[in-house]
């Protein structure tokens, strides 16, 4: 079909307005820099950011903090605080799970409410809340966390393929979650599995259940099919779309801003978007990846076999890394071949955080071992036990006597997830400790913190310069001792300091 100005109109005549959530200082660079923007990098175009005009701009997430602090040694709720206050015109979210922050187990329902009061002491003004299971309970229970702290609450529907997962499923989960009094419900494609065919008959059928609540799209671009998926989408009734600046969208990240602002517009559509800040966003992007040796987004080529690991496009980068760090980058397609048996075994998770993560270390556990599940994490084990909600389809019955055969797995049969009150985790750092601190010491080991505030913060500039200019700032920047001297052509300079 031709897309060019099909676009239903208003019963006024006017053109349908679709908005756009900016995913450049969060999902972009989660795709494809493993989550490393430090502030420096995110701060000078912040205030560009702010003045597009986009609905909400995604900031954080728990995992962001713990990569913040170990990899980038940066405070995290400095950074937030920083990029938050830059952008006072537009509303800035933060994701989260439903049971659970950083940890790929459950976390007690006190540190969850203190993690979202103080994101929105910080600034934060919207949350989507997502759980793999759809535990409606704690699902529902988080939303009136949210928005008793003057936030909006939406949560999101996370896409699986499979026999399980069906249209009819997902428009079943969406009445119950709008029935929690949600602001709006997200539907996340994550592995960019989603074909423009199950696109137009999914959100059909999703924006019918969800009753006047908007409907956001959020497909990633895998399998190259994101930018005309959103298309199918908005057409079937999608109201907000997700986006990144080009230098950090496509592939394994979302459709650009550029593109789809584009498209939406010939497509008949109304995107109320000042394009004028989208070159200034871009050139300091491609500055920064170039300055730290960054990858920057590239389209993906189709690919039957996604849909057999379904390997979501936020892992992909980071799971090659440790495949890598372990010597085993050239099993990298045996473990995804591996992934897809495990998914299958063990019900047909929808491969987002946790699950993603469960199945992926099973598979390479099952791939270094030779003898599949002879080696069991605990958080499977507890999968396993039904702590982290129901299924939706039953596990293979062969391997789930696996797991739950061994001494540590019996330990699970009557295990309840703890919940201990603030007060008594504060014993343990001390009654003194501010609320912001009790967060990020149960997200971050101590000795990782330790670390990170004892190493001299980073300040780059990321401003344009010529190429020799930029080899010297690299040296002063990077320089440890007391004496630098640089000598060229026509230019010396001379730095002495005490330490």
């Amino acid at each position: 079909m031709s897309y060019l100005d099909c676009a239903p109109r208003n019963a006024d005549g006017s053109r349908r307005k679709i908005d756009i959530v900016d995913q450049t200082l969060r999902d972009g660079p989660q795709s494809w820099w493993g989550m490393r923007l430090r502030k420096d990098m995110g701060l000078p175009m912040a205030a560009e950011l702010d003045r597009t005009g986009f609905h909400t701009i995604d900031l954080v997430g728990s995992s962001i903090f713990e990569v913040l602090v170990r990899h980038c040694k940066e405070d995290p709720w400095e950074q937030l605080i920083s990029l938050s206050k830059a952008m006072p015109q537009t509303t800035v979210r933060a994701g989260t799970r439903s049971n659970g922050i950083v940890t790929f187990g459950l976390t007690a329902d006190s540190v969850m409410d203190l993690w979202v009061q103080r994101l929105c002491a910080h600034g934060i003004g919207s949350f989507w809340i997502y759980d793999g299971l759809f535990n409606i309970d704690k699902i529902g229970r988080l939303v009136k966390t949210v928005q008793a702290e003057g936030a909006k609450a939406l949560p999101c529907i996370l896409y699986a393929d499979s026999p399980h997962h069906t249209d009819e499923y997902y428009a079943a989960r969406t009445r119950e979650l709008a029935a929690l009094g949600a602001d709006g419900i997200e539907i996340e494609d994550a592995a960019g599995l989603l074909t423009p065919e199950r696109t137009r008959s999914l959100i059909a059928a999703i924006k019918g259940a969800a009753g006047d609540l908007p409907v956001e799209i959020h497909f990633h671009s895998n399998n190259a099919l994101a930018p005309v998926n959103y298309l199918e989408g908005v057409l079937a009734g999608a109201d907000r779309v997700h986006t990144a600046s080009r230098p950090l969208a496509a592939g394994v990240s979302l459709p650009s801003t550029e593109n789809t602002v584009a498209n939406l517009r010939y497509a008949g559509f109304d995107v109320d978007l000042d394009d004028s800040h989208f070159a200034a966003v871009e050139e300091h992007l491609l500055r920064v990846a170039e300055y730290e040796d960054l990858p920057v987004g590239q389209p993906a080529e189709y690919s039957l076999f996604q849909y057999r690991h379904q390997l979501p496009g936020g892992m992909a980068g980071t799971f090659k890394a440790q495949l890598r760090d372990r010597g085993m980058e050239d099993r990298f397609e045996e473990v995804l071949d591996e992934m897809s048996r495990v998914r299958e075994e063990l019900g047909y998770p929808v491969m987002a955080t946790p699950f993603s993560q469960l199945v992926g270390t099973q598979a390479v556990l099952n791939v270094v071992t030779g003898s599949r599940y002879s080696v069991v994490p605990d958080e499977v084990m507890i999968y396993a036990n039904g702590f982290y909600g129901k299924p939706v389809a039953p596990l293979d019955a062969n391997v789930l006597d696996k797991i739950t055969s061994s001494p540590k797995a019996k330990t699970y049969e009557n295990w309840e997830p703890p919940q201990p009150t603030l007060g008594e985790l504060r014993k343990k750092f001390g009654e003194s400790i501010s609320d912001d601190e009790l967060i990020l010491r149960l997200l971050v080991p101590e000795n990782d913190i330790d670390i990170m505030r004892a190493t001299p913060q980073r300040h780059r500039d990321f401003a344009p310069t010529s190429r020799e200019m930029r080899y010297i700032r690299e040296l002063v920047e990077t320089s440890v001792g007391a004496y630098l001297h640089i000598e060229a052509d026509d230019f010396t300079l001379t730095l002495e300091g005490d330490h």
